[in-house]
């Protein structure tokens, strides 16, 4: 065999075994084309607390005071209600030691007052009830001699028409004695006898009139007595009135009075409560704001920071608006926290190692000022726990799992700048 033949030999060889490499390398290449990938949205954000009451606050102090004590240090753990600092008044109208106490004096001098009008306007209620029974009893004395009098009217009219029937008679007989005397029948001595008797009848007669004269103005009398007896109480009346409606006026301002100072009172004892910060919650002590003792701390202002000790972590993920309609609440996340070690392969999430799993549970209808949707991740501890070590503010990068697709696909969509196929979950509901 010559050396042309023996290149030859090897030349083909050789092509034989790069087109079979490349036939192998272009039928892996279809395979993984066609192999699943799941198609993700990846997101930024960072561990907070499940519960609003368990997210780290601000202690403030409520009223304005100078620093004397502080009670912690930073990093120490303190339980709910613990002493954090006490303060002291810098206001002059609270400067007074002695603030309570004038206070409650005033209050009890306001009360025993409440309690003196209170006796003025029970003596008042009893004298007017005694001013009406006593106009009741003179009323019913003259309105009974009222009537008294109009009965004894009613019989001097009686003994008056009497008098008159007595006077004409006495009349025609003196007529007809004196007729009788002229026919000297009768004699002057039964005449002057008869004219006697008319002369009597006629004083009688005029004392009986008389008499109805004055039982008439006895009457009127009495009629004014009546009418000066309502005049006469109705002023007393009117004026115990008078006085009782001051007394209930002075009594309605001093209970108005004795409610603003029970106010002032209840204000001042609140406000003591005040001059000690404690803490609301149980949490560990940081970022405190104030430097040392004798300073002076506004209404309002910050003295420093609480972080609870929170066993309910959840991720806050900003999402853009772009792939906001491919989330759904059930979307299933695999997480990334800051200080573990992971492994991830996003089209494989069964292949990633050191990611934790979790799940879409609330999503915001409006983006915040830098334009992105917040959503509010929960683990799944049934599948894998979320390390117990994270803390608040941790951060954490989200894959947010969607629609299976072929590799080809997704490399085509990505050329092309499509989104993700938008994808819900399945929700089964289960009658029990």
């Amino acid at each position: 065999m010559n050396q042309l033949e023996f290149l030859t030999r090897d030349s083909k060889w050789t092509n034989n075994r790069f087109g079979k490499l490349i036939l192998v390398i272009f039928i892996i290449i279809i395979v993984f084309l066609f192999l699943p990938w799941t198609q993700s949205v990846q997101s930024k954000g960072k561990v907070t607390s499940f519960g609003t009451n368990e997210r780290p606050q601000e202690i403030q102090s409520v009223i304005a005071g100078k620093l004397v004590k502080w009670h912690i240090n930073e990093g120490d753990f303190v339980q709910s209600g613990d002493t954090i600092a006490v303060i002291t008044e810098i206001k002059g109208e609270y400067l007074n030691p002695e603030l309570l106490q004038q206070t409650d004096i005033q209050l009890k001098a306001k009360e025993n007052s409440i309690l003196s009008y209170s006796s003025k306007i029970n003596a008042i209620n009893n004298q007017i009830k005694q001013l009406e029974i006593s106009q009741e009893l003179n009323y019913n004395k003259l309105k009974n001699k009222l009537d008294q009098e109009q009965l004894k009217l009613q019989a001097d009219y009686a003994e008056l028409e009497s008098a008159k029937t007595n006077a004409k008679i006495s009349k025609q007989q003196f007529e007809r004695d004196s007729i009788l005397y002229t026919q000297h029948i009768k004699s002057q001595f039964d005449v002057e006898n008869r004219k006697n008797k008319l002369q009597e009848s006629i004083s009688k007669l005029m004392v009986i009139e008389s008499k109805i004269r004055q039982t008439r103005i006895a009457l009127d009398n009495i009629k004014i007595e009546l009418q000066n007896v309502s005049a006469e109480y109705g002023e007393k009346l009117s004026k115990s009135e008078s006085e009782r409606y001051s007394a209930i006026s002075g009594q309605m301002e001093t209970e108005s009075e004795v409610s603003k100072l029970r106010n002032t009172y209840s204000n001042y004892i609140i406000r003591n409560g005040f001059y000690t910060i404690t803490a609301p919650q149980s949490g560990f002590i940081t970022e405190t704001k104030l430097n040392g003792i004798g300073e002076t701390i506004k209404e309002g202002q910050t003295i420093c920071k609480i972080i609870p000790n929170s066993l309910h972590h959840i991720v806050e993920l900003f999402i853009d608006p772009v792939d906001m309609p491919l989330i759904s609440v059930g979307n299933h996340v695999q997480f990334i926290f800051d200080g573990w070690p992971t492994m991830v392969f996003s089209g494989w999430p069964n292949l990633t190692y050191g990611t934790f799993p979790g799940e879409v549970y609330a999503i915001n209808s409006v983006p915040n000022e830098n334009g992105k949707y917040r959503i509010l991740v929960k683990p799944k501890s049934q599948i894998k726990p979320w390390p117990t070590e994270l803390r608040i503010g941790v951060g954490a990068n989200g894959y947010l799992l969607l629609k299976k697709v072929p590799i080809w696909y997704e490399i085509w969509r990505t050329l092309c700048g499509f989104s993700p196929d938008y994808y819900k979950p399945i929700i089964t509901n289960k009658k029990q």
